[in-house]
């Protein structure tokens, strides 16, 4: 039998394997990483592969409105178009499409449950390797759309690529906590790299239009690369446990793995002696975190998953982050339509050339600072922002002034990537990473869930409000009011909380 003291003095060894501390509990949860038990290089190669692939792989299905065009050239769904409709869109051929990208949507933002249970249970190893397997299966699907009879080859396909980004980006969550006093840059790096994602296929649609030759066949073939690229990173240089923080949860006396395997509970036994000689840094941590998020940090650290998902901390959260979502959504989905109503026809196709540009540029810009507010900045302020930037974007949509809506289009591609950045680092902050996974993907499910009632403000807005987009827009920034409001009041009263209780 090795001896333990050896075995956690080469730990930090950059030849070492990583070694996840020891707990009582067997189940993957509280399998974590020291992340200073890895070296710095493969630390920054695991981040550098993660925004790689989620550049090509997080999102690309929102970049739906690109690939429309490209859909319709190739003849996808033409079938379903009388004899004598011609070359052009039917209704049937559209709404078909516009079905794809719908049912895609909500699969992405459902599965965030089912990807953050998965994550908390066997890691982030296992869970990118899914996503991978399905990004490989849903690709091979859309190369043979057109030759599946037996079932609706695009229809699953690209429903399988919507399912396969959330693996292979929420598994990358928990590299914030490689470089703790970066944390938010680094979650913006990750976050930047979804929202520019979209822009896989506005790159494929430009590539088609000078190269016709290119067609879906051709460019899902060799897309292939991305979900080969993402396993063997898997299996390579990424890790199998989360990483944690020193002020994580650490081992107590007495507990061990399995008391039934002495060597187990030999290494049990080393770890605390290296968990005493390290407490005095965890303190401090601990209390730059506090002090970092305003009093919030660690509110709800250790509590089962069941007590957090009970907890005002939950529900608020899930309140304004579903209100957001259905907000940005229902302008992704109707942009044109608004702007048509608010001007004139040219003016409405302008606007929206330059929002589905502006779309994975902000993106790209608005990483820099995302990651300078959220490493800089306290958890109230951050709040703060993000309900100040919403309600401007909420008001731009109602002014009849082009200035007004080329700027609210500006800031809303900017906020996108703030708030989804935003809503998982407070997630982090406020519950943990033994529990993010469950806690972060119920969020984001309910709110998926939620934007089922955009059909219903579209349908509104059609048939009660004759296209007038402002009587729903009024609605909806009202309720971000709300919700924001309850937000701002409920996390000062509990940094407020932490602070007296510090204190004493």
């Amino acid at each position: 039998m090795p001896d333990p003291d050896q075995f956690y003095g080469q730990e930090t060894q950059e030849t070492s394997p990583l070694l996840p501390v020891v707990s009582r509990q067997s189940s993957y949860r509280s399998v974590v990483i020291e992340q200073h038990s890895v070296s710095k290089s493969r630390k920054l190669v695991q981040i550098a592969c993660s925004i790689a692939w989620c550049l090509v792989a997080a999102g690309p299905v929102f970049g739906f409105a690109a690939l429309k065009p490209v859909l319709i050239a190739q003849g996808v769904y033409h079938e379903r178009c009388a004899p004598d409709s011609g070359n052009g869109v039917c209704v049937e051929q559209d709404l078909k499409l516009n079905f794809l990208f719908t049912l895609a949507a909500v699969v992405t933002n459902a599965a965030a449950l089912l990807v953050g249970n998965i994550l908390d249970r066997y890691g982030p190893r296992v869970c990118g390797t899914i996503g991978s397997i399905l990004i490989f299966g849903a690709s091979l699907l859309l190369r043979a759309g057109s030759d599946i009879s037996l079932f609706d080859g695009y229809l699953v396909g690209y429903s399988g690529l919507a399912l396969g980004g959330p693996f292979v980006f929420i598994s990358c969550f928990h590299l914030a906590n490689s470089f703790p006093n970066n944390s938010g840059s680094v979650l913006a790096l990750l976050t930047g790299a979804f929202d520019s994602s979209s822009a896989l296929f506005l790159g494929y649609r430009m590539a088609f239009q000078k190269f016709p030759e290119l067609t879906l066949k051709r460019f899902f073939t060799y897309y292939l690369v991305v979900p080969v690229f993402i396993f063997v990173c898997q299996m390579t240089v990424m890790p199998r446990y989360t990483y944690k923080t020193a002020a994580a949860e650490v081992v107590k006396p007495g507990e061990s793995l399995d008391p039934d395997n002495a060597y187990l509970q030999a290494r049990s036994d080393a770890q605390l002696r290296r968990n005493s000689m390290k407490s005095v840094t965890s303190e401090v941590e601990q209390i730059r975190n506090m002090d970092k998020s305003g009093g919030v940090y660690g509110v709800l650290h250790g509590a089962s998953v069941k007590n957090q998902m009970l907890s005002s901390w939950f529900f608020l959260m899930a309140l304004f982050t579903t209100i957001q979502m259905i907000r940005i959504n229902y302008f992704v989905a109707t942009v044109r339509s608004q702007e048509e109503f608010l001007f004139d026809a040219e003016t409405a196709v302008t606007i929206n050339r330059f929002f589905d540009l502006a779309l994975p540029v902000g993106g790209i810009l608005s990483i820099p600072f995302i990651g300078l507010l959220l490493d800089n900045f306290s958890t109230l302020t951050v709040v703060e922002i993000l309900l100040s930037i919403s309600m401007t974007i909420g008001v731009s949509g109602i002014v009849p002034f082009k200035p007004v809506a080329y700027l609210g289009i500006a800031l809303l591609v900017l906020y996108r990537p703030f708030y989804y950045t935003a809503v998982s680092d407070i997630c982090a902050k406020v519950f943990g990473f033994e529990t993010f996974g469950t806690v972060y993907g119920a969020i984001i499910c309910f709110s998926g869930l939620c934007n089922l009632l955009q059909t219903l403000l579209d349908g509104l807005t059609h048939t009660v409000f004759h296209m007038n987009p402002i009587p729903v827009n009024v609605l909806l920034v009202s309720l971000t009011g709300i919700f924001g409001g309850l937000m701002v009041w409920f996390v000062k009263s509990e940094g407020t909380k932490s602070s007296v209780s510090t204190a004493e």
